[in-house]
């Protein structure tokens, strides 16, 4: 009986161990909600639409994370190439559905290119992808605004003069998307409701079900790739890189593959929430893609090394149950909405270094279990010692 205790309570301290932060983030959330005073119709509304915004990015992270690469990054590279679709689509005046798709096309090609480059160099910099991502993204940024703010309407040609700055070039830093504003989020719309259940009253609810399957058809395509060859090598390089190069797995070709995979993919999803938001910032919007992106995904659970689908709705319902009750909470409390924002943005970050730092300590501790396994036993006189 006593072993089973044991046995008991180091399973419930390992699940503690493993989901400390979703746990946490439910607690915090748990408190939160009553503060804030929202309704359940305004809650669930908004979690529907956040999660319908933001899951598409969010999911493009797991292909690298399969594939040992860590969190990627340079997803924001493949948010650059989304935003220039965008812009161009905007400046030929298409509308709807063949607007978003064309958008998809133009980006496509340029999110390829960045995805390379991203691949290439961090194949140089093997063990330290995440930091080379990060940086690399700061010197792709910088390219994109020398292109967005010199080239267009100059060398590149600009003719809607809405969207070109007075001085005759350079794209201005609000871009009204209405000509494809939500279209994907109204292509098939759901209201259901209004629900009574005892003293529980749920109002009306809208359902962007055209945005839902969209995402349902991204996961059926991760678990399908997963299950490919492709995926198969992946998998084999995240767990040991040598070990594949050893069975004949072109490690560095698969790698750059699943960059690429992942940028084009992070366009597709910044386009999908642009068009759920209905205004491009032109140099800000893509900025934060891969940092909430990627806080939300370890908000779910995830690891550097370690993340499914679970992970993601998890982590977007968490994360962004937070940035909704968190000013009206702190407004509440403390009589400044400011401190919920401060909450949310230190949250961001924090976890963030959180799981950077938790998995440095893993690595050094699986680094020196491995030397200590070839050291071998100690014999009778270390032991002894």
């Amino acid at each position: 009986m006593t072993q089973a205790k044991r046995t008991f309570a180091q399973k419930l301290s390992g699940f503690f161990a493993n989901n400390a932060v979703p746990i946490i983030f439910i607690v915090i959330s748990a408190l939160a909600i009553p503060i804030s005073g929202f309704s359940a119709t305004y809650l669930i509304q908004e979690l529907l639409i956040r999660i319908g915004r933001n899951s598409f990015l969010i999911l493009s992270l797991l292909i690298p994370i399969m594939a040992g690469m860590g969190l990627n990054f340079g997803m924001v590279l493949g948010a650059m190439a989304g935003q220039i679709g965008l812009i161009f689509v905007c400046d030929w005046s298409i509308v709807g559905i063949p607007g978003i798709v064309l958008a998809m096309i133009i980006g496509t090609p340029i999110a390829v290119l960045l995805g390379l480059l991203c691949g290439v160099v961090l194949n140089r910099a093997k063990g330290q992808e995440m930091v080379t991502s990060y940086i690399l993204g700061f010197f792709i940024n910088g390219l994109y605004q020398l292109v967005v703010l010199y080239f267009m309407g100059w060398f590149i040609p600009i003719t809607d003069t809405s969207l070109v700055l007075s001085r005759g070039y350079g794209i201005r830093n609000a871009i009204s998307l209405m000509n494809i504003r939500t279209i994907l989020d109204r292509l098939l719309p759901l209201r259901v409701g209004p629900f009574d259940i005892g003293s529980f009253h749920l109002g009306y609810i809208d359902i962007p079900v055209a945005t839902y399957l969209v995402i349902a058809a991204f996961c059926l395509f991760v678990v399908w790739f997963r299950k490919t060859k492709l995926g198969q090598d992946m998998r084999a390089i995240g767990q040991d890189r040598a070990v594949s190069d050893s069975a004949g797995i072109p490690v560095d070709r698969t790698r750059v593959i699943a960059i690429v995979i992942s940028t084009v993919l992070a366009c597709f999803g910044q386009i999908i929430y642009l068009q759920n938001m209905g205004t491009l910032n032109t140099y800000n919007s893509h900025d934060q893609a891969g940092m909430f992106s990627i806080a939300a995904l370890l908000i779910g659970g995830a690891s550097v090394t370690r993340a499914g689908i679970g992970n993601v709705f998890l982590g977007v319902i968490l994360f962004h149950l937070m940035f909704i009750v968190a000013p009206m909470a702190g407004k509440n409390l403390m009589g400044q909405a400011q401190i919920g924002e401060f909450f949310r943005v230190f949250v961001s970050y924090g976890i963030i270094a959180v799981a950077l730092v938790l998995h440095a300590w893993k690595r050094h501790n699986a680094i020196m279990n491995a030397r200590r396994s070839l050291r071998g036993a100690p014999d009778k006189k270390e032991a002894a010692l």
